[in-house]
């Protein structure tokens, strides 16, 4: 009964906060703060197929970055941005699902399959900074190059087209989309499915020898990681507006490795408060223009390592673990699993 209520706490959490936000906050923060949940939609992706199937993808900022473009060059073509959302989805499932195919059924080790994914992304980023002809272009938008696309439409009400979506009810739909993720990924987990892929994880000749394709099931996994990563992706680009070779770069891809690694690998809530973090402290740090933001995010991801290898959350569950608090009867000891 406990765990499930500590399950059900975060996405109604984030309902709540949906429903009470536009009328607490500006436009501004609600509009950084669709932006924000957006991002985290897609480091859940990665939390996935790293923390709970163990496959390192160090290019997942390719399939946010598909996400972000199928969205931009469908809804402008289309006009309609339901169906531009499923195609932002459909897209890097797809592309994710092609690749994984070559990448898990020719067996390569984890080292190659994270160098290749890297490639992949880095690959996308060169393609589309060289697309700065106005010969490049899918039906009537323009790619743009290292300008991308711009003016692309917002979120409309399903079916009408002109009727696009306020900024309050925007920022509802993302922090919804965050909760609905996050639950799917835990029923993921508590399945079979999300069972064998955790055993993948921890010995994948051991579970191969148990009889279970864990080719397959790095498939599975693999496509649907990417599936929410164009979730992201898409929903980025419908708060923003724009959409630029950037969401391919290095430094995108680094971030959501770095907002798993500081949250705590093998848990959904700790990614997630992660990515809000720093989101959040990047944007301060760009207002202020005082510090340098990629120096301050350096020696932050370094304080992490060193202090708390293992995360937010799983820090913060050890130390609520400690004999001498347990004594003293500041916090309860931690329930052990059934």
């Amino acid at each position: 009964m406990l765990r499930q209520l500590k399950h059900a706490f975060v996405p109604v959490a984030l309902a709540l906060f949906a429903a009470l936000g536009p009328f607490v906050l500006e436009p501004f923060s609600l509009v950084n703060l669709s932006a924000f949940s957006a991002m985290a939609i897609a480091v859940l992706g990665l939390a996935l197929v790293w923390g709970t199937l163990g496959v390192l993808n160090l290019g997942h900022s390719a399939f946010f970055g598909l996400g972000a473009y199928g969205y931009a060059i469908a809804v402008s073509n289309l006009g309609d941005s339901t169906l531009a959302l499923l195609i932002g989805i459909a897209l890097p499932a797809a592309f994710s699902l092609i690749l994984g195919y070559f990448l898990f059924f020719s067996r390569l080790g984890d080292v190659y399959l994270g160098v290749i994914t890297l490639c992949v992304t880095l690959i996308f980023y060169s393609f589309m900074t060289s697309t700065a002809d106005p010969s490049f272009r899918i039906g009537s938008v323009p790619l743009g190059g290292f300008n991308g696309i711009t003016a692309i439409p917002p979120l409309n009400m399903p079916g009408e087209p002109q009727t696009s979506l306020s900024v309050e009810a925007t920022f509802s739909i993302c922090l919804l989309a965050l909760a609905a993720v996050y639950i799917v990924l835990s029923f993921v987990r508590a399945s079979n499915a999300g069972r064998i892929m955790a055993a993948i994880r921890e010995s994948e000749l051991r579970s191969e020898l148990l009889g279970y394709d864990i080719r397959f099931y790095k498939l599975v996994g693999f496509g649907l990681s990417a599936a929410i990563a164009g979730l992201g992706g898409a929903l980025y680009t419908a708060v923003m507006g724009f959409v630029s070779p950037n969401v391919f770069d290095l430094s995108q891809a680094s971030q959501f490795l770095l907002w798993v690694i500081a949250g705590g690998l093998g848990t959904y809530v700790g990614p997630m408060i992660a990515s809000f973090g720093f989101q959040f402290l990047s944007s301060q740090l760009g207002a202020n223009q005082t510090f340098n933001t990629e120096l301050i995010f350096g020696a932050t991801i370094l304080l992490f390592v060193l202090l708390a290898p293992q995360g937010i959350l799983p820090t913060i569950q050890r130390i609520a673990d400690l004999p001498f608090l347990r004594r003293s009867g500041t916090l309860r000891r931690k329930e052990k699993p059934a």
